[in-house]
């Protein structure tokens, strides 16, 4: 039985969490150390700068009031946290809000479209598991940020969560950038969801074998594949399951745009996950 992606899914009995005392005492696994500058480090960098200018120029006091989000250092804005698509937001929210929620899915389209291009593979493997899709078409690492910040983190604890997120930041930003980008997400994840094991995907191939945004998603991989740590964070990347030989998609596997799989790689992407997932949710 397939269920609208804005509902909860799930054919299993309730799930009784844990009292919120019970939460209180879990703490969130240390942060992950971000590659480059942090948000964090880059507003302390400002602030420190900006001192300095009104010390030198007491006239940079009034500029710098009249300009309040001037910043002389840039930050990485794959984890400066953006609001997107408010609609589907407040809708992920309300299920939120609700609980009852073993099985987490974050990303974008790729994601997003479990329960309508590859509806078939969805109720074949996630048919009998209470699952939550919050991927949003067309998001970001720093979209997901603020979205995990601003309601969809809050009012449940998964058992586990399968994440894969970046593809849309290829263009805007390096993949060292982007990477440190999913780091943020991972440690959002981690403070909101404590006991949550996570399920971290390599990003998946895009375009034809020569695209240049291949390399790209290459050295991203090569970057998060080492935050798995075996006890909250497990990597996969299932990226050649839909390649042939010559590095092209499989026939049938993805969309022409060769972007977006379609049902056949949605099975492909479902029977790739589906025992790390039963052993991450028990």
């Amino acid at each position: 039985m397939i269920i609208p992606r804005f509902l909860v899914l799930g054919l299993l009995t309730a799930t009784v969490f844990a009292s919120p005392s019970v939460m209180a005492a879990d703490s969130a696994p240390a942060p992950i150390p971000y590659r480059g500058m942090s948000l964090d480090d880059s507003a302390k960098l400002n602030a420190a700068l900006n001192k300095l200018m009104v010390a030198d120029d007491p006239s940079v006091k009034d500029i710098l009031a009249a300009n309040p989000t001037f910043s002389v250092v840039k930050g990485n804005s794959a984890l400066i946290p953006a609001p997107f698509n408010p609609a589907r937001h407040d809708a992920n929210v309300a299920i939120a809000k609700k609980g009852d929620i073993d099985l987490l899915f974050a990303g974008d389209s790729i994601t997003d479209w479990w329960v309508t291009n590859g509806k078939v593979a969805f109720a074949k493997f996630f048919g009998g598991i209470k699952v939550a899709d919050f991927a949003i078409a067309g998001d970001t690492t720093q979209g997901v940020l603020y979205r995990l910040q601003n309601g969809e983190g809050q009012g449940f604890q998964p058992k586990a969560i399968m994440l894969m997120i970046g593809t849309n930041n290829i263009g805007r930003n390096t993949a060292g950038e982007i990477a440190d980008g999913v780091i943020a997400d991972l440690n959002e994840m981690q403070k909101d969801f404590p006991n949550a094991k996570i399920l971290l995907l390599g990003v998946f191939p895009r375009g034809l074998p020569t695209d240049p945004n291949r390399v790209t998603i290459a050295g991203i991989n090569a970057i998060i594949s080492k935050l798995d740590d075996g006890k909250h964070i497990f990597y996969m990347d299932i990226g050649s399951k839909f390649l042939g030989a010559d590095g092209a998609f499989l026939p049938n596997t993805f969309l022409a745009d060769n972007l977006h799989p379609q049902e056949a790689g949605y099975e492909i992407w479902g029977d790739a996950v589906k025992d790390k997932l039963a052993e991450l949710m028990k």
